[in-house]
């Protein structure tokens, strides 16, 4: 192409070797990303555009590389590049496996996925943006532009990492991507940081699960001319969560916002409760109100343990106490095909509960609440009986016994590699816990 910025086959030198370009990857107002090798293996290289090549931008990006990625989930710098024939410089980062989707396709519905993923994605989200910011960084542009995930699983990668910076130390580049920007960035009173941070991530993780950003309800249907003066009045001077419960001045309109009206009554009142939490205290309050990734990790456990497929559509339905007080303990309908609702076995651990599926496994977090998430090893779950598939059981996949307790107060091991029948009102001691079987 005759206007990119490096040309096929163009050498550039990286520390004491080079590499060769081989095809453009993609381009965007920064620069622009192309395929390379590095001793054999497939990388990315991006290549800043000579506008964007500041000393302040190199700088900064020398302090990433050094400092080396926060997790495996970061496209992080790992070797400045440059070029004797070529103003700029760009930097190597690893490359993008295939099977991972861009968000900007699944909200444009290219891309299909299941409330499994979802909420693992959100997790994962989380979490990792919890460590970079336990580092002394900020990320400054978190958007479903810069985050790629599997469909599937929900396994995600973040890229753009060239904009992170040292909180407090290093000068924004970037003051973040609107419709994600905090209400003091629009409004220019304050610079990215990681409490701003917490605000795009509450909005990123928002559209992920409901498809609409938080914000853009009736007050954005009215708007003729959406400029500047429109936007900053939306998203900073006069932001309104669409499901306020104080103010339903900004609703979603029936029939032009339909994402938000159909999802906020499929999933339960705790995680909407952290929503509402985020978009009316998270503003109101930046430095005190605004969720911490911990408390979101937490919700995405917990929203993935709550989940029941509906056994006429499969469509994914969650199991919800306040709505069953609510529907005096009757399970209701499945939201898609309109039938009653059918609960399986359920695991109390504590003050959680696993809706325990054909397909549930168990983790060490769900047993020991100081274990990190790990979800790279079950420690349990759920079988069915070869011989009679309606009757299922939960096996022990871990390394330890389990001491299974009747209803009765009788004891018996459950060894690794066994399985014990699900028992309505049965009892198993796990070892750090104790958890209930109730149906």
């Amino acid at each position: 192409m005759m206007n990119q910025i490096l040309t096929t086959g163009q050498e550039v030198k990286v520390e004491t070797t080079s590499v060769k370009v081989e095809k453009l990857l993609g381009g965007g107002t920064q620069g622009e990303v192309y395929s390379v090798h590095l001793d054999g293996k497939p990388m990315a290289l991006k290549w800043f555009k000579q506008s964007m090549a500041t000393a302040q931008q190199r700088e900064n990006l020398e302090t990433l590389v050094k400092m080396g990625p926060p997790t495996t989930k970061f496209l992080w710098p790992q070797y400045m590049a440059s070029s004797p024939t070529v103003p700029g410089f760009g930097y190597l980062m690893d490359l993008r496996s295939s099977n991972f989707s861009s968000l900007e396709d699944f909200m444009a519905g290219r891309v299909n996925s299941n409330f499994r993923a979802l909420a693992c994605a959100c997790r994962e989200l989380a979490d990792n943006f919890r460590i970079l910011h336990s580092r002394g960084l900020c990320y400054r542009d978190i958007s479903f532009g810069n985050v790629f995930f599997e469909a599937k699983n929900g396994e995600i990668l973040i890229c753009d990492n060239d904009n992170v910076g040292v909180q407090g130390h290093s000068v924004a580049q970037v003051q973040g991507t609107p419709r994600f920007m905090a209400p003091e960035i629009v409004k220019q009173i304050e610079s990215p940081s990681t409490q701003t941070d917490l605000f795009s991530l509450a909005v990123l993780l928002f559209y992920i699960l409901f498809r609409h950003h938080p914000l853009e309800g009736k007050k954005e249907t009215e708007i003729h001319c959406f400029d500047l003066l429109a936007m900053r009045k939306l998203y900073g001077d006069e932001p309104l969560f669409i499901f306020d419960p104080k103010d339903q001045s900004n609703a979603p309109v029936p029939g032009e916002q339909e994402n938000p009206l159909i999802y906020w009554k499929i999933y339960p009142n705790f995680l909407k409760e952290l929503f509402i939490r985020a978009f009316t205290e998270g503003i109101t309050d930046p430095l005190h109100g605004r969720i911490r990734e911990t408390e979101w990790v937490a919700a995405m456990i917990k929203l993935a343990d709550s989940l029941v497929p509906c056994i006429y559509c499969r469509a994914g339905n969650f199991y919800d106490m306040d709505a069953l007080k609510l529907n005096g303990g009757k399970p209701g309908v499945c939201w898609k095909c309109k039938k009653e609702m059918h609960y399986p076995f359920r695991l109390r651990l504590g003050r959680n509960i696993i809706m325990l599926n054909a397909d549930t496994k168990l983790y060490p977090h769900h047993l020991d609440s100081h274990r990190g998430f790990d979800q790279s090893q079950p420690v349990a779950e759920v079988s069915q009986n070869p011989q009679n598939p309606g009757i299922f059981g939960l096996k022990n996949l871990s390394a330890q016994n389990w001491i299974l307790i009747n209803t009765s107060g009788e004891t018996r091991n459950v060894e690794p590699g066994r399985t014990t029948i699900l028992i309505n009102g049965y009892k198993i001691n796990f070892g750090n816990i104790e958890g209930e079987i109730r149906y």
